[in-house]
């Protein structure tokens, strides 16, 4: 399970900004953002080693991908395909409307079922895989949506309680300051479950942080600072686009 908050505000300074801590086993092997995929130059993100794909993806053309496991799906399965490489598909076109038809039009019985935001300066969407037939898409409203292993916002999950409306009433960052949302997404307090930022239990935790800004400039880079760690014990730094 992972969790993606994103705010998407068109015609302000950065319409489009994400945060995502990526939780998974603490022994499953990755690497840093970079441009790992010799076929798809134009994506930057970070490199599942065992899937060869990522959970989180930043295109040239100012598209982002993000896919989370749904409840009870973390892990490969027999006979299905990596998740990781939906943000791969997602990214291979050049706006966020398309990148969601993209993904919807594969079979989502390929893989264990998925979480999936795609998002640009003008628009984001929230997809679900169920594990059979088709993702369904839905078309995000402006202001701040948080994900985990269920729908957007859905407030019985107790992480989503808790840190949802602690996110909505934040000042909104202004990249490279990321302000509070960098104190948010380190947030390990209790209780037990609300955590934005897992603590290790069981082999099993939060492994690293993101905060993505797109920038109304067209012509700027994307301002991605990422944690290669639990955020709170690892410090963030910044992905350098040109030199990734």
């Amino acid at each position: 399970m992972c969790t993606v908050i994103v705010s998407t505000t068109p015609g302000e300074p950065w319409p489009l900004l994400l945060a995502a801590n990526r939780d998974e086993r603490l022994d499953r092997a990755w690497e840093a953002p970079a441009r790992h995929w010799p076929a798809h130059q134009h994506v930057v993100g970070p490199r599942d080693v065992p899937g060869g794909g990522s959970w989180l993806m930043v295109s040239d053309g100012g598209v982002v991908a993000a896919v989370l496991n749904r409840v009870g799906s973390l892990g490969p399965a027999p006979g299905k395909r990596s998740r990781g490489e939906l943000p791969l598909i997602a990214l291979a076109e050049p706006t966020a409307e398309a990148a969601a038809r993209a993904v919807a039009a594969t079979d989502a019985g390929s893989y264990r079922s998925y979480n999936m935001i795609v998002a640009d300066r003008d628009r984001a969407f929230y997809l679900c895989g169920l594990g059979y037939g088709h993702a369904e898409i839905t078309s995000l409203e402006s202001g701040i949506h948080m994900v985990a292993t269920a729908g957007p916002d859905d407030m019985t999950i107790p992480r989503i309680a808790r840190h949802l409306p602690r996110f909505q009433t934040a000042a909104t960052p202004s990249p490279p300051d990321w302000g509070s949302w960098t104190g948010l997404l380190s947030d390990r307090s209790l209780p037990a479950g609300s955590e934005l930022n897992i603590p290790p239990r069981s082999g099993f935790g939060t492994t690293n942080a993101s905060l993505v800004g797109l920038p109304a400039d067209r012509a700027l880079p994307a301002n991605w600072v990422f944690a290669a760690g639990p955020p709170d014990r690892v410090p963030f730094d910044l992905v350098d686009f040109a030199a990734a």
